[in-house]
């Protein structure tokens, strides 16, 4: 097994310097950090991670943590954050671990914070990914106020003060709400996720405040909260449209799973996409279900979830080695895609 003596000698390089160099401190030039990174990965060396710990006092791994639950092995999104978070750190030297809690453990529970404590300050792990933040987010303010690094994917306030990597969920809920509206669509519905959520809050009001710029509202009938599934999408869309009086003319979605629900619901009902409900979502680009799978196909904003991983990455090895928080903190972009879901009302 190639040592960092190994290293050392191969690189005419003290052991020091080939130390600080994989371990990225800042004074090790780039052509330096570069030259020994690239000797690591041709004389196959793998860190001695007992040996590191004792000497930078980390232990070069990090961890995200989540509470178990019915049907969680099948949860996509939580696969495609797992493996893509854990191929990042990876990529940069650092292990990942995934640790879950008891059902019973939510995140918005005081429950939760001995889990942390007893993760960081046991040395088991350097720091955390957190992931679905809320307002007031109890997660975050104790660990800001214990010092334990930490990143977050998402944000529980407009301008926080700690590294994160998110998406502008405010001016996703402005763009497909103003799209509906210059296509003639007045009665528009939104079905979106849990409400405590700050991105759930943050899209909702982009859609309210558009459509109150243009004098209309969002009706509470038409607005459904819940765990962002097909089965959401369905039960919703069949509340709304089997109830008496006016009925939405277009359908907001917060995500391609809901948006499948609501097409199902639809078709079921006998109505049909677009000619009678126009339909609109947001696309985090998690396979299997692409805008394109959808019939017609989909009008959606997309920004793609993979986008994320390598920046949290660096922002908490960022964190974990003090750096200034105003270098970790991202906008991941979206774009519209114009697809076939929705048509022009003239006199709803």
């Amino acid at each position: 097994m190639t040592t960092l003596r190994d290293l050392s000698h191969y690189l005419g390089l003290s052991v020091t310097q080939v130390s600080r160099a994989l371990n990225g401190h800042s004074d090790v030039n780039a052509d330096t950090r570069l030259r020994v990174e690239e000797a690591a990965k041709e004389l196959n060396y793998i860190p001695n991670l007992s040996a590191r710990r004792l000497v930078s006092g980390r232990s070069g791994v990090v961890g995200f943590i989540e509470r178990s639950y019915d049907g969680i092995t099948r949860d996509i999104s939580l696969f495609e954050t797992v493996t893509g978070l854990s191929a990042a750190f990876s990529e940069r030297g650092i292990q990942f671990v995934l640790h879950l809690t008891p059902s019973q453990t939510a995140p918005d529970s005081p429950d939760i914070i001995p889990v942390f404590d007893r993760l960081a300050r046991g040395g088991s792990l350097d720091g955390f990914v957190i992931t679905s933040p809320q307002q007031k987010d109890i997660r975050i303010r104790h660990l800001q106020k214990a010092g334990i690094p930490y990143v977050v994917h998402g944000r529980s306030s407009m301008q926080p003060d700690y590294p994160f990597v998110d998406i502008d969920n405010y001016a996703i809920g402005r763009r497909l709400t103003s799209y509906l509206i210059v296509r003639g669509h007045k009665r528009i519905a939104l079905i979106s996720g849990v409400r405590p959520l700050f991105f759930v809050e943050h899209r909702y009001q982009g859609v309210c405040d558009v459509l109150k710029e243009n004098g209309l509202s969002l009706p509470r009938k038409w607005l459904h909260n819940g765990q962002m599934t097909e089965a959401l999408g369905m039960t919703s869309t069949v509340r709304m449209f089997s109830a008496g009086g006016e009925r939405p003319t277009a359908i907001i979605c917060s995500n391609l799973l809901i948006a499948q629900g609501v097409y199902s619901a639809l078709a079921a009902l006998g109505l049909r996409v677009p000619e009678d409900v126009s339909v609109v979502a947001h696309d985090d680009v998690v396979p299997p279900v692409f805008p394109d799978n959808f019939a017609p196909s989909l009008t959606v904003t997309r920004s793609p979830i993979s986008e994320s991983w390598a920046p949290l990455a660096d922002f908490l090895i960022a964190a974990i080695e003090g750096r200034p928080v105003a270098e970790s903190q991202k906008l991941i972009p979206y774009s519209f895609v114009e697809n076939s879901s929705v048509a022009d009302v003239t006199n709803a």
